[in-house]
């Protein structure tokens, strides 16, 4: 039987998975690395903690396992999307990567929508000027650390950092690469209108490709330091939400995915290009050749319950510790006993500012309704809602201004194991919900990219209709969507009445 690796560099960790053909799991590794915020909204990683995490990761599967190298017939990466990686002329590191939740660069974003023009930018690109994406970070750089740019000759997404250092390869990938906010979507390249105009030379940027293309070989030095077989193909890879979506099988109109982990993100595969004038939902390339997807953006979504537990539940975690329990498991079981609603609390999830719908880098997080009456386990419970209701801003401009299908909804990523956030967003977003059998999301749908490369698979669809099944379908409550709905409407209404408050705040901490 032939295996497949797939990479995940994700946020918090880097997740390796070798996986057989049929999908299943066979060994897995994880390693963590740290997250750096030197000033406030900024966030940045050191791309050799990735490449650390990759190599450490690898030799753990093979060497645990003691699994012939040579039975990996192809591999796929996915990483985290919108990350700035630079390199020198001698291939050396030039600083940490701004990350895609920085939000240091409005005025850069600003910048772009003046010299391009907000309508011809959307025209080319499919999406406004947005703080996350890597254009404005090049931008940023250019023009607040003129002294590291000019030494710039490579300008990478992380996944793409971590293919280059397996095989040497300078490459890009249209759904990572749609990200950058500097190809034309249509085109499924590099814009060279765009980037004469931003002045940055195409030159820097990798060669494009589609997702499930070999982009290369794993090198000499490479195999030495990851265990892999010499020689190994590896697939271009892609977006850490294309991969996610073809590892739970997004690859066809009508169902869309929910994904909670750091970020929250709502996506949806299109045949053709969908764009949403107003900048609210982004469109980009997917991972399948020719093919799109639309997504909405939480920036804060399990970020928020996270933040939540480590600054508020130390009686949760040490109660946790003493019974070898996940922590997480007794927040929800708190969360569980006050009912829908939390009480009358309401919670807006922006502690990172917000994407999808608002678009806004200024804004932060918000508990709205609080009263004496309120308890920790109404907290948890507002932040789940908050989140959902965050994620339904996004299905309703697909449903509702997009004229996309919605027949079934998959959830994935941390949020998937709480049983009671699944159902929360079953009754929110008014849809059946379900999970597939192989959890492994991002890392699963880059190694049927790397299947699809090395020619196990014909192409990615015919992988998915192989490997992807679905389990624990759940049905929504009508009576509790209705409930819902009441908190839901005092939620949409809360951003615009403080959007300008958020601005006149920030300009306080300036």
């Amino acid at each position: 039987m032939n295996y497949l690796l797939g990479i995940d560099i994700g946020t918090s960790a880097t997740k390796t998975v070798l996986f057989s053909q049929d999908g299943k799991t066979v060994a897995s590794a994880s390693y963590e690395y740290p997250l750096y915020q030197p000033n406030p909204g900024w966030a940045e990683q050191d791309p050799s903690d990735w490449w650390e995490a990759v190599c450490f990761t690898c030799k753990k599967i093979l060497a645990d396992t003691n699994f012939d190298n040579s039975s990996i017939k192809g591999i796929g990466i996915s990483g985290q999307m919108h990350g700035l990686v630079m390199l020198d002329d001698k291939d050396q590191l030039l600083g940490r990567s701004i990350i895609w939740c920085d939000q240091r660069t409005s005025e850069q974003a600003q910048f772009i929508e003046d010299k391009i023009g907000r309508d011809k930018l959307i025209s080319i690109t499919a999406n406004p000027a947005i703080t996350g994406f890597t254009a404005a970070k090049i931008l940023w750089v250019k023009q607040n650390r003129p002294d590291i740019y000019k030494k710039v000759r490579k300008i990478m997404l992380p996944k793409d950092y971590i293919l280059y250092m397996l095989t040497g390869e300078f490459s890009a990938d249209v759904s990572d690469g749609s990200g950058m906010q500097l190809m034309n979507i249509r085109k499924r390249e590099f814009s060279k209108e765009l980037l004469d105009k931003l002045e940055i030379d195409i030159s820097l940027l990798g060669y494009m490709h589609e997702s499930a293309e070999p982009a290369g070989k794993v090198s000499k030095q490479a195999s030495i330091l990851t265990s892999l077989k010499e020689g190994t193909i590896v697939a271009a890879g892609g977006g850490d939400q294309a991969c996610g979506a073809v590892g739970n099988g997004i690859v066809k109109e009508g169902i869309i995915s929910s994904t909670i982990g750091t970020s929250g993100v709502v996506f949806a595969h299109t045949d053709s290009l969908h764009i949403d004038k107003l900048g609210r939902i982004h469109t980009l390339c997917h991972a399948v050749p020719g093919c799109y997807h639309v997504m909405g953006v939480t920036q804060a979504a399990g970020l928020s319950l996270k933040w939540f537990r480590d600054n508020f539940c130390k009686e949760e975690i040490d109660i946790a510790g003493t019974k070898n329990a996940d922590p997480y498991m007794i927040m929800d079981e708190m969360a569980e006993k006050t009912g829908i609603g939390a009480g009358g609390l309401l919670f807006l999830p922006y502690l990172m500012g917000e994407r999808s719908p608002h678009l806004d880098p200024l804004c932060s997080g918000l508990f709205f309704g609080i009263t004496p009456s309120h308890t920790k386990a109404h907290f948890i419970r507002s932040i789940l809602e908050g989140v959902a209701y965050s994620l339904k801003d996004s299905i309703s401009i697909l449903r509702e201004d997009m004229g996309i299908e919605v027949n079934q909804v998959r959830v994935s990523g941390g949020g998937a194991k709480s049983s009671l956030w699944k159902s929360i967003q079953a009754d929110v977003f008014e849809s059946d919900i379900a999970t597939v059998h192989n959890s492994e999301g991002p890392a699963l749908g880059a190694a049927i990219l790397g299947g699809v490369a090395c020619g196990t698979f014909r192409s990615v669809n015919e992988a998915c209709e192989l490997v992807i099944t679905t389990k624990n379908m759940q049905e929504y409550n009508k009576t509790n969507a209705n409930e819902y709905n009441k908190y839901y409407s005092i939620y949409k209404s809360l951003y615009p009445i403080l959007k300008n408050e958020y601005k006149k705040l920030r300009e306080l901490l300036l």
